[in-house]
């Protein structure tokens, strides 16, 4: 990667195209930088004719990109923006490896603990945890909405980053935060991630199951009681991995809604479109490593299963 990430112009890929990575690569690209969307036809058709239609909390631009439905339109970037759906995460990683610079890095926005490992396995290339903590939607082809937040959290996968890794992560801090996002490095990116784990675990099934926004989501008869049993499982899963997490996870997920009322959760956006989702690698992830560590997680389990059934129903011929 270039040696002054935060000067200069930075080329910039973003694999899977959606809410996150347009958030990310649209807030580069207001900034300057090279950045090629690569996702699905009807979005990037209309980055191509017109751009990122960008609406954020304060403007509403539309801001010029590249755009490609190809992985091989990562080629010769510095930086690869990695947020395909957890279900794609090994065949996305294999189709962009042969492509990639040799002095490229991959810095994972997906949800769940386990998907850098998986990617990291397909590629030379370094591959970044981040936990991410935005509020987005696609409103319409080409077009994106930010509800709030945008900040992320990155490391080193194994922890305390060595002098390399170290400087990898500062100049991709530096490059953020000169585009204007909120960008900490930290020795426990596993805990960031595991407490990312968390507030999906709560929010996204519930939200997807009944169809609402955080903020009248959470008013729901017995809605706050059911994440209170989520979030305890979760960290007791947490906890049994050796994962440290802040002792105030709780009361945090819990007063999310505050501060994104007007947003669905990914799962709710999915299931809305009739596309599988993430739940298997959400709370599926916590139900399977309840099962072998001998946790006990019947909250979780529910709502997994709930949020299969509709998969499954929305799956059948109509």
């Amino acid at each position: 990667m270039a040696d002054k990430i935060n000067g200069g112009k930075l080329r910039v890929a973003v694999l899977g195209a959606g809410a996150v990575g347009c958030y990310y690569g649209g807030m580069l690209a207001c900034a300057g930088h090279a950045v090629t969307l690569i996702g699905r036809a009807v979005h990037v058709d209309v980055f191509r004719a017109s751009g990122l239609r960008f609406e954020g909390l304060n403007f509403d631009e539309q801001v010029p990109v590249a755009a490609s439905t190809e992985a091989r339109a990562v080629a010769g970037a510095q930086l690869v923006l990695f947020c395909v759906k957890s279900t794609d995460t090994e065949s996305a990683a294999r189709e962009i490896a042969p492509h990639l610079a040799p002095d490229s890095a991959v810095l994972n926005l997906q949800n769940g603990v386990d998907n850098t490992e998986r990617i990291q396995a397909q590629m030379a290339q370094p591959v970044i945890p981040a936990a991410v903590y935005v509020a987005t939607e696609m409103a319409g082809p080409g077009h994106l909405k930010h509800h709030g937040r945008g900040d992320l959290v990155i490391g080193a996968p194994g922890g305390k980053p060595d002098a390399g890794q170290a400087a990898l992560l500062e100049r991709i801090r530096a490059g953020f935060v000169a585009a204007g996002v909120p960008v900490t490095v930290s020795d426990n990116v596993a805990g960031a991630l595991w407490g990312k784990l968390v507030v999906n675990c709560a929010y996204n099934a519930i939200s997807a199951i009944g169809q609402l926004p955080y903020g009248r989501m959470v008013t729901g008869a017995g809605v706050r009681e059911v994440m209170t049993d989520v979030v305890g499982e979760v960290l007791a899963v947490a906890t049994a991995r050796g994962v440290a997490m802040a002792p105030d996870t709780l009361a945090k997920v819990l007063a999310l809604a505050d501060s994104m009322p007007t947003q669905y959760s990914s799962t709710a956006q999915d299931l809305a479109r009739r596309r599988p989702t993430e739940i298997d690698h959400l709370n599926g992830y916590v139900v399977r490593q309840g099962e072998s560590l001998g946790i006990p997680v019947p909250a979780n389990r529910a709502l997994h299963a709930l949020v299969k059934l509709i998969e499954l129903k929305q799956a059948a011929p109509q």
